[in-house]
């Protein structure tokens, strides 16, 4: 399309769109009230605690019950009218905020039902809705060969519908699976690991767990051999329950872990565990049979009590080897009321579960919809889209059978979304680029104002909306910054609304949470209802508390949802965790900013802090958030040494977009292997990642003067990045130690 063409489509549609305003505006008023809109998300989050206490006072307890009357103790009265949070008392080095929401009706409910423990709330849930849907598993009749375009043959699922189990039925196997642990040995306090990949069974295992009072202990999925055993022999574990497609990996671990004497494994749809080739003397039993021994085993149930461990869940090991945190069960309990307070889940919403239950971010949002009497439909990567890997051309994908309407996410997989819609996009006509971006700043005109607009998510959107079933309407977001253009481009192209959350495993995920009506983009939101945060100077870093124009520094979390600490490391616990004002704090090590309204922004990382030859800081983790929206860029890993003038970066090319570039530079006859090993390549891409970083008004001093392209793809078996995709720096250093020393050689 020529520019003439061009001005003139772009006027027609400018012209229609005007008209339509005009014609459709009173009743988009009317149905959708956005001045209410507005005003909710300018509200205040929070707001600043006194640091002054004294016992039984009014202020002191602003969301637990005063008395058997139910009623709670209100916070101080904030005039939200303002629109910025008013100062009850700071110092120079501290200020503590406090959420100014009200517990909401299911946390009241759990409150005056004295739901204190997962054993608790289970019984709380199942007499709720005993014949409801509960937990989904996708059916598999078989395994079909199909020829592909290049002559290869691959496997692929021949599947049917989701085959659900109430809640009275899965209250049943957690009951018969903890008697049935107990019945091979197991006794209550004994740590038991579940290593398996997220799906029904895994939940059922877990509660049958906290019915016996056994703490769990979980592992990702995704972990070497090393970090594997680590875990098991740490914790004296006997007894391993794994899955059917992770038990070949035992056959070296139990080399690893002598203490293992039992491993129980969930069965496939389809086959059958050929138990050979383990170590002698070791029992392998499978599910379902524990479950039987269960059913008939005559042990009185031993359940346990608030302040009992339920969960000793390893960190992902970003930082270096993982550590066990040990969370209770008031841990889980108030994190699941602060999640419930947060977020609107209603009893007709589906949710689709596929990150890892080895993290308790996805175990208290699974439990948040259960608690909401919401069904879960287990899916995986390989099956999950109509595209994956295991899904047969012309049949569907878990996603477009079970239509949920709520999932949770990391920015990972968003930024992944993010860059599957830019590249469609730009493989499409001229005129359906025009229309598209017509259409998405037309829409974000609109939704800044406090409006939808229903007939572009339907004509313009639907198409996208579809790659997740078409129903999806609340994405819930966690375990590292997201970047605030996929943020935007999400919301906007799956028309769902995004929460982004702020938590850490030793707080067990519960720190700040974005307001639903929040429709700002980069911000985390404001305290839970169930914890405070305080801001303290990090002088090192230049943070302070009386930093304009808003407050900075070191972020530490109080309240029941600050775990007990890390298992058999004293030193470490004690250095990290401490008691005051009445609370148990973490310090959690992440900076963070806090503006008027009381929400929080995620600045910089003690440990990611590089401070360069010329005195400039350098944040790696808020450059690599901005890069990796750069198209080319799978992945990105950003080094600074303190005696250089300059960073330097590891990047994971997008392969089809650095073939489009190549082919641009003359280029295009060389494969993905050879051109990541090309200087030439290296240079253009060191380019287009300066333009990149320009736009997202990056400062010189952050922007890599040189790059390395790295053809193989980061994942957690290679022991580069956590189960969660963070970034492991000292492994990935160690490892392309040779080409960090040559960029700055060069």
């Amino acid at each position: 399309m020529d520019g003439i063409g061009f001005s003139i489509a772009l006027g027609a549609i400018r012209a229609l769109a005007f008209i339509y305003d005009i014609l459709t505006f009173p009743i988009y008023v009317l149905l959708q009230r956005p001045w209410q809109q507005r005003q909710h998300s300018r509200k205040i989050k929070a707001f600043v605690a006194s640091t002054e206490r004294e016992n039984n006072k009014k202020d002191d307890v602003s969301i637990e019950m005063r008395d058997l009357t139910n009623k709670f103790v209100e916070t101080p009265t904030i005039n939200n009218n303002n629109y910025k949070a008013q100062p009850i008392s700071q110092d120079a080095k501290t200020i503590t905020y406090r959420s100014t929401m009200q517990p909401g009706p299911l946390h009241v409910t759990l409150l005056r039902e004295k739901v204190d423990t997962m054993v608790k709330l289970m019984e709380f849930v199942t007499k709720k809705y005993p014949n409801k849907r509960c937990l989904g598993t996708r059916e598999i009749f078989g395994e079909d060969d199909e020829q592909q375009s290049n002559g290869k043959v691959f496997k692929k699922f021949n599947m049917g519908e989701y085959r659900w189990k109430t809640y009275s039925e899965v209250n049943m196997l957690a009951t018969n699976f903890g008697k049935g642990l107990r019945e091979l040995g197991c006794k209550p306090g004994e740590n038991v690991v579940i290593f398996a990949e997220t799906r029904a069974e895994w939940m059922i295992a877990a509660h049958g767990l906290f019915r016996e009072n056994i703490p769990l202990v979980t592992i990702y999925a995704t972990l070497g051999d090393e970090a594997i055993a680590h875990g098991i022999n740490e914790t004296d574990v006997t007894t391993v329950v794994t899955s059917f497609e992770l038990m070949p990996k035992f056959k070296k671990v139990l080399a690893l872990t002598p203490k293992v004497k039992t491993l129980i494994y969930m069965e496939d749809q389809l086959k059958d565990l050929d138990k050979t080739g383990y170590a002698d003397g070791i029992q392998i039993i499978s599910l379902t049979e524990v479950l039987k021994k269960g059913k008939g085993s005559k042990y009185e149930s031993s359940p346990p009590e608030t302040n009992d461990p339920a969960i000793i869940m390893y960190t992902s090991g970003s930082t270096g080897v993982p550590k066990g945190v040990m969370i209770l069960h008031k841990n889980l309990i108030a994190t699941l009321k602060a999640f419930c307070d947060a977020t609107d889940i209603y009893e007709q919403d589906i949710m689709i579960g596929f990150l890892p239950l080895a993290h308790v971010f996805e175990l208290l949002v699974e439990t948040v919809c259960l608690c909401a009497g919401v069904p879960i439909g287990y899916s995986s990567a390989l099956t999950m889209l109509d595209s994956s890997s295991k899904i047969k051309k012309g049949t569907k994908g878990d996603a477009s059978v079970l239509q949920p309407t709520c999932m949770t996410s990391v920015p990972l997989i968003l930024d992944r979304i993010s860059k599957t819609i830019q590249d469609k996009l730009g493989k499409s006509s001229d005129l359906k680029k025009l229309i598209f971006k017509f259409s998405y700043d037309y829409k974000a005109k609109w939704a800044r104002r406090g409006y939808d607009t229903p007939i572009i998510n339907k004509f313009v959107f639907g198409a996208i909306r579809q790659l997740m079933g078409g129903h999806i309407r609340l994405i819930i977001s966690g375990g590292a910054p997201l970047a605030p253009e996929t943020h935007e481009q999400i919301n906007n192209c799956l028309c769902a609304t995004i929460i982004q959350g702020y938590g850490l495993t030793e707080t067990t995920s519960s720190a700040c949470v974005q307001d639903f009506y929040d429709k700002s983009f980069g911000r985390v939101g404001g305290p839970t209802t169930i914890c405070e945060i305080k801001i303290t100077n990090w002088e090192e870093g230049g943070y302070r508390v009386t930093d304009k124009p808003y407050p900075r520094g070191e972020i530490l979390v109080g309240g029941d949802n600050v775990s007990a600490g890390y298992y058999k490391l004293p030193g470490k616990t004690a250095e990290e965790f401490l008691e005051a004002d009445g609370k148990r704090w973490f310090k959690t090590g992440d900076i963070g900013e806090v503006h008027d309204d009381g929400v929080v922004t995620i600045i910089d990382r003690k440990k990611d802090l590089v401070k360069l030859q010329a005195g400039e800081y350098v944040s790696l983790g808020k450059v690599e958030t901005q890069l990796k929206t750069c198209p080319l860029v799978d992945n990105i890993c950003v080094y600074g040494e303190s005696s250089k003038q300059y960073c330097v970066a590891l990047v994971v090319p997008n392969q089809s977009n650095l073939m489009e570039l190549a082919t641009k530079i003359g280029m295009g006859d060389k494969n993905f292997e050879e051109l990541c090993d090309l200087p030439e390549m290296e240079k253009a891409v060191a380019n287009e990642l300066a333009e990149h970083a320009k736009r997202a008004k990056l400062q010189k001093f952050e922007i890599p003067h040189a790059v390395k392209l790295v053809a193989e793809v980061w994942s957690p078996d290679m022991g580069l990045v956590t189960a969660a995709f963070k970034l492991k720096r000292k492994d990935i250093q160690d490892r392309y130690q040779c080409d960090l020393r040559r960029m700055y050689a060069s």
